[in-house]
């Protein structure tokens, strides 16, 4: 079974709703695109909450090791590590019982997006959370 996203206007009231979006692979290099999608999705009004091991802030806000370091409630977890992380992301994303698991552009894991979906999350693969912020304002 193919991936089968939510409607754009699904999507749309999801993006107004949500205030907290965990950027899982957030770069601190202005010149990655997690960086550039985080820092417009800010400037849009968003409050970001860096996930990336490596690095101990981005966009001036204190990164996190991991998801499950995170002690608020987060809406959206954006994901930009490739395809075959997926699945262990999905696994700390449903220890924090966030909102939404949201994989960008070009990433798919049509198991990981089958389990979600039984489960009940609301799960978004292959499409940028910028350009869908943009279509649905």
């Amino acid at each position: 079974m193919a991936i089968e996203n939510p409607s754009r206007e699904e999507i749309g009231q999801l993006l107004k709703k949500a205030k907290k979006i965990a950027v899982v692979g957030l770069s601190d290099n202005p010149e990655r695109t997690s960086y550039m999608i985080a820092e417009a999705m800010m400037k849009a009004g968003y409050d970001i909450i860096p996930v990336n091991p490596t690095v101990d802030e981005v966009l001036g806000k204190k990164a996190y090791k991991s998801l499950t370091d995170i002690k608020e409630h987060v809406d959206i977890v954006n994901v930009f590590r490739r395809s075959e992380f997926l699945p262990e992301v999905a696994e700390e994303f449903e220890k924090i019982d966030a909102d939404v698991f949201w994989a960008q552009l070009g990433l798919v894991h049509e198991e990981t997006f089958n389990s979600l979906k039984e489960k009940g999350y609301t799960v978004i693969m292959d499409r940028c959370i910028k350009v869908e912020h943009a279509l649905t304002k």
